[in-house]
């Protein structure tokens, strides 16, 4: 075996941005004490000869260019290294390790990252602790040690054999709770009474380790979305002046349900009947037409005609939502890349391509001070930031476009972070085939390996955080591995690939024990065929370890090598772990021993019923939608467009790749300038041949103070946000479908229960007012940090498909163009018209399709004013308002509203239909309201300067002498004088790359 060679690689002057960086972030904690950074890549590397490590120095770990080398340890007045834990994923290694394969020519090299950081400056005692706390997060990383390594090797311990856990069958109460304590279970007293029951009276033995683990995996909140399945025996609404409609809503769907269920149901009253009571009733009623229903469960799914160079073709448009906020709060990089893995892995595993993604977030002020953070608790500033690498990252290098951020801000998500990915993917209907596994049939893992990282995701996700929780949840976060995941979507989107697939199912938090148990009812599984990252795991690893770049596909056993061979050629590992029976048990097996051995029946209860009771509080009766006070024309609209919520996120956005994949319609910044907030995103469907005019459009709405005022009138608004949205984007509203996202404090009481149940009746009715039904959704429920928590939150996605042809950008476009304000009224309890709504959407629609309007911006928070502005913004065309609307209105929140910009001969006609007025002229470099008149670039000024700090567009403007670059010695030239063979094919290898060349 060959030494460890030790390097260390820092970037050369001029290249040292991220260095920079560190130091300005550093000196919030520590003042002028330190005046300068340095960062050091360092490798150890084993199993290379002289000549391959020297060839790989230029090669694989630098760019000379760019980076110095040196393998003598840096120096300066502290000197400190970081690593990943033992079994964290590193994807700098792995990479390198790939790429000195090729170089080579050779297998074997091992490769072990670290970074080493050294500063200057005058430190005092204590400082060197407050480094290393900012520079590692213990749930994913360490100090590593400046010593030599002595070896490559992890230590690895030979597992022993799954115990049983002696004694739950005579469990009492106080056991009960002992054992969920002692064992750090998710479950709760009821589900362990009941496994204790099913054990002593059905299996006759007491379970072992894994079985109360799968169970507790499989029962999770996260897994089973047991919060939403608790009966609610009483729901009560207080009276207020904002209560009627929350009443009339409780009436409308407890009518519904009738309609649905018959009078005398026994079907209880629960949070996911809320969810879906309306998409049933409208099914009933013959609507949703479009919608592609099947037992496998994978995405929202709606049945489309596209076309394509063969004309039109019949498509799958799927869409999913998901959320990674607890990971994310702890570990801000690894959590919101495995929430874009995840959500990929959704659509993915329904056989279809994903090819554009959104991004929304919500944080607490990202500029408050380090030392205001909260013990046990990231900055929020780190988190945001970290957050933003870790969800780019992944994106850029699967290559798949995102196609709008939007961060929100609010005190309450202090408490626990959401990071929701939702995606949009799209196959051709003949390349999904859905059977139902018979007996005799194979399960396939397909895709990465198991590792110890990602232990307890599903638990974890489902408990509130607390002063202890980064220090404890290590184990729960994995990093994810694109670049697998990329090779899973190559492999699915051949036809003669999926054809083969009787039923597929993703691997996320839960593992094997969730993915594959989930296939069908019968299943054999064989642990020890689980392919894992390294030795050393047992049974109870194996079985419920999360993995992000993994799907657990039934094929015919005929059918399994063939299936094998096509994953191969996509460079994939693809193992038999399974055989479904006809026993209606979930068996696993390691070693020899069967460690799990519970029947379908049981695993399907779901646990035990948990029964509540919910009490909606009356909205706070001083109201939302008051009229602004507006005393100061110039400073209030100066304010409104730099706060927080209202304020550009450019910087934040143009971390994200937004047209990869040659398919986004529109770009996130519309304009000359790229300045315009776009209301959401379009794309082209991903035909594999030629052109298409047939796209997705898809937008959102949510707003966090609206639903911390009442969470009914919130989730309501969020939705016909989310509609006006799509409206301003050019679609047909008519042909939109929903998809909801849940997320509510950890619920304690009947008031906190009130919560979820006030917001789902809002969405409820709405869905049932507009036609429109939520077709998927994704509960969390554990927004809670001691006594803090979060908005109760429902952000509602819409979807629909359309014509590339027919989208509209919401940035001004010609000088002389008229606005024209189609207004949303709102009755008296807070609640809009729908009725003027749908004639509006309907109205503006049909002028889409005749090709009269130039651009169209839903109103957002901070009212006309502000919505008109970021219009102005992208190519710098002024507004002279007119005095239709009273002052006060054109800052006070107006959702369901829509700017439109057209022609003075066509504004004169639109101006004749209800609640619609003429607001102003476009033209001129300035914003004129009421006799104020305000510099356009007064109010971008404004408006970009909030978040430059956190997310800077630019770089700095540092004065530096450029690099003097050594000369170049000529080439000299050769000439043979013979014939040489010319090469007919040039095939270009690039490890790494994103995309197909």
């Amino acid at each position: 075996m060959s030494a460890i060679r030790r390097l260390y690689v820092r970037k050369k002057e001029g290249f040292r941005q991220g260095e920079e960086s560190l130091t300005k972030e550093l000196r919030e904690v520590l003042g002028d004490r330190i005046s300068s950074s340095a960062i050091y890549h360092r490798y150890d590397v084993d199993g290379l000869t002289d000549e391959d490590y020297e060839k790989a120095v230029a090669t694989v770990f630098s760019e000379p260019p760019v980076d110095a080398t040196q393998t003598e340890l840096p120096t300066g007045d502290l000197v400190m290294a970081v690593e990943f834990l033992p079994g964290q994923y590193d994807q700098r290694a792995d990479s390198a390790e790939q790429c000195l394969a090729i170089v080579t020519g050779k297998d074997g090299a091992r490769v072990r990252c670290a970074l080493v950081y050294t500063f200057e400056g005058k430190f005092i005692p204590g400082d060197r602790e407050k480094i290393l706390k900012f520079l590692v997060n213990p749930v994913e990383s360490r100090e590593a040690s400046l010593e030599e390594a002595k070896t490559l090797d992890l230590p690895i311990d030979d597992p022993k054999a799954v115990p049983v856990v002696a004694g739950v069958r005579d469990l009492d109460d106080a056991g009960i709770d002992k054992m969920i304590q002692g064992m750090g279970l998710a479950m709760s007293h009821g589900d362990l009474a009941m496994i204790r029951d099913y054990f002593r009276d059905e299996e006759k033995r007491d379970p072992t380790v894994t079985e109360i683990r799968v169970l507790d995996t499989y029962w999770s909140d996260h897994c089973r979305h047991t919060t939403f399945s608790t009966k609610l025996t009483d729901i009560g609404v207080e009276e207020g002046k904002y209560s009627a409609p929350i009443s009339e809503a409780l009436k409308e769907y407890t009518d519904t349900r009738i309609h649905l269920y018959g009078k005398d149901t026994t079907r209880p009253v629960t949070l996911m009947d809320m969810a879906t009571a309306a998409v049933k009733a409208l099914r009933k009623e013959g609507k949703l037409s479009n919608l592609d229903e099947s037992e496998e469960i994978n995405a929202c799914t709606i049945k489309v005609k596209i076309d394509t160079v063969n004309g039109t073709e019949d498509w799958l448009l799927l869409f999913k939502n998901e959320t990674h906020n607890h990971p994310t709060e702890i570990e801000p990089f690894g959590g919101a890349a495995t929430c874009l893995g995840g959500c990929i892995r959704d659509p993915l595993s329904g056989r279809s391509y994903v090819y554009q993604a959104m991004r929304v977030t919500g944080a607490g002020d990202p500029r408050t001070p380090l030392s205001e953070t909260l013990p046990g608790k990231l900055p929020q500033r780190k988190i945001t930031t970290e957050a933003a690498k870790g969800y780019s990252s992944y994106g850029n290098q699967i290559g798949l476009a995102t196609g709008e951020v939007k961060e929100y801000y609010h005190p309450g998500f202090v408490a626990k972070r959401m990071e929701i990915g939702a995606v949009v993917a799209a196959a051709p209907a003949d390349h999904v085939i859905r059977l139902t596994p018979t007996p005799g049939d194979v399960v396939i893992l397909v895709g990465g390996r198991t590792g110890r990282d990602g232990m307890g995701g599903a638990t974890g996700s489902s408990k509130e955080l607390n002063t202890e929780s980064i220090e404890t949840c290590g184990a729960e976060v994995q990093k994810g591995n694109p670049l697998t995941e990329r090779k899973i979507q190559c492999l699915f989107r051949r036809g003669e690939v999926t054809r083969l697939i009787k039923r597929c199912n993703d691997f996320g938090a839960g593992g094997v024990s969730v993915a594959v148990g989930e296939l069908t009812d019968g299943l054999d599984i064989n642990l020890d065929k689980v392919p894992k990252k390294y030795e050393g795991l047992d049974g109870t690893e194996l079985a419920i370890s999360e993995s992000q770049e993994r799907m657990a596909v039934v094929v015919r056993k005929e059918d399994a090598d063939q299936f094998i061979r096509f994953a191969a050629e996509e460079n994939l590992e693809a193992t038999i772990i399974a055989d479904v029976t006809d026993t209606k048990r979930l068996v696993m097996k390691w070693r020899g021993d069967t460690i799990v051995d519970i029947s379908r029946a049981f695993l399907d209860t779901n646990g035990a019923q948990q029964v509540k009771e919910a009490y909606i509080a009356k909205p706070d009766e001083a109201g939302y939608f008051h009229q602004a006070d507006v005393k100061d024309i110039k400073q209030t609209w100066l304010s409104a467009m730099a706060d927080l919520n209202n304020c550009s996120q450019q910087g934040l956005s143009e971390r994200f790749d937004s047209t990869v994949g040659a398919g986004t319609v529109l770009m996130p910044f519309g304009g000359k300038y790229q300045k315009t907030p776009t209301d959401g995103m379009v794309a082209k469907f991903p035909v594999r041949k030629g052109q298409t005019n047939s796209a997705s459009f898809m937008a959102h709405g949510f707003d966090p103070a609206l639903a911390t005022w009442s969470p009914f009138h919130g989730a309501a608004y969020a939705v016909l946000l989310s509609v006006a949205r799509l409206v301003a984007l050019g679609a047909d509203w008519r042909k939109a479908y929903l998809t909801l996202q849940e997320y509510f404090e950890k619920l304690t009481d009947k008031t906190s229960w009130g919560k979820p149940a006030a917001a789902l009746l809002g969405a409820f009715h709405m869905q049932k007012s507009l036609g429109l039904g939520a077709i998927g959704g994704k509960d969390s429920m554990s927004g809670t940090f001691n006594d803090i928590h979060v908005p109760p939150t429902l952000v509602s996605f819409a979807i629909a498909p359309g014509k590339a042809s027919e989208a509209v950008s919401q940035e001004l476009k010609k000088a002389g163009d008229v606005l024209v304000l189609f207004g949303q009224p709102k009755e008296e309890n807070g609640m809009p018209n729908l009725d003027v709504f749908k004639a509006h959407a309907d109205f503006l629609y049909k002028e889409v399709e005749a090709g009269h309007i130039a651009a169209m911006k839903a109103v957002e928070h901070g009212g006309v004013a502000v919505t008109a502005a970021k219009m102005a913004f992208g190519n710098k065309l002024g507004i002279t308002f007119g005095e239709n609307l009273p002052l006060s209105k054109y800052f006070s929140n107006f959702y369901g509203a829509i700017i439109v910009e057209t022609t003075p001969e066509l504004a004169e006609t639109f101006a004749k239909q209800p609640h619609t007025k003429i607001l102003g002229t476009v033209g001129g470099d300035s914003m004129s309201l009421f006799g104020e008149t305000i510099a356009l670039d007064d109010l971008l000024a404004s408006f970009e300067g909030t978040l430059d700090p956190i997310f800077p567009r630019r770089a700095k403007n540092i004065e530096k002498e450029a690099p003097v670059l050594p000369e170049s010695s000529p080439i000299p030239q050769f000439y043979v004088h013979t014939n040489l063979p010319k090469p007919r094919v040039f095939i270009p290898t690039m490890p790494g790359n994103n995309c197909e060349v």
